[in-house]
């Protein structure tokens, strides 16, 4: 049984403006490499660091990596957020005033990525991970979409996830389950945002 903590990335600037993301390429913020430098500090050890090769994910990763020791990080395509068409780089209001009712309704364009195709790239990826930590322990810097379609397939309701929040899964050979969800950061110390795009 292997162990992976799947954790959102540190604020991005299009976090901070409200924008969707998908598989745009935006940095961090200075808030989420604080973000990312107090969750290092919170992290504990692990034998295996891996991310998304976007750049948001990718630093937020590094950085832990850096403060504990542990690397180099793997970097994984197929762990990118979903790939969300012409959605990306609008704001909410944007996409209420373009797609009347999509988002009340939950539907969305055509290009969106469905679940059914985030799965079929991230699953392996994290089967991928759990052979070679072998029973250790992984965190996998990822997104929140990433997060929300493994959360879906092992039954769990949506709720929204903040950035440095995480899900503990648990990974056999033949079985995928999930754990508590956590939050890396103190929202004491620094501001956990919960924005509602992915």
């Amino acid at each position: 049984m292997s162990r992976i903590l799947l954790v959102r990335h540190g604020q991005s600037e299009w976090n901070a403006r409200g924008q969707w993301q998908g598989q745009a390429d935006p940095p961090l913020t200075d808030l989420g490499r604080r973000q990312a430098q107090i969750a290092a500090e919170l992290a504990g050890s692990f034998d295996l660091i891996a991310s998304s090769d976007l750049q948001r994910a990718r630093d937020t990763a590094e950085t832990i990596a850096t403060a504990i020791g542990v690397g180099p990080v793997q970097v994984d395509s197929d762990l990118r957020e979903r790939h969300i068409g012409e959605w990306q780089g609008l704001t909410r209001s944007e996409i209420d005033e373009r797609y009347p009712g999509y988002l009340a309704e939950r539907r969305r364009p055509a290009s969106y990525e469905s679940d059914g195709a985030i799965r079929a790239r991230v699953v392996p990826a994290l089967a991928r991970l759990a052979a070679a930590i072998d029973g250790g322990t992984a965190l996998v810097v990822a997104h929140g979409g990433v997060i929300y379609t493994i959360e879906a397939l092992l039954g769990l309701g949506f709720e929204r996830i903040p950035n440095l929040g995480g899900r503990w899964i648990e990974i056999t050979a033949s079985a995928m389950r999930h754990h508590e969800r956590v939050l890396m950061i103190d929202p004491d110390t620094v501001e956990a945002s919960v924005p509602g795009q992915l």
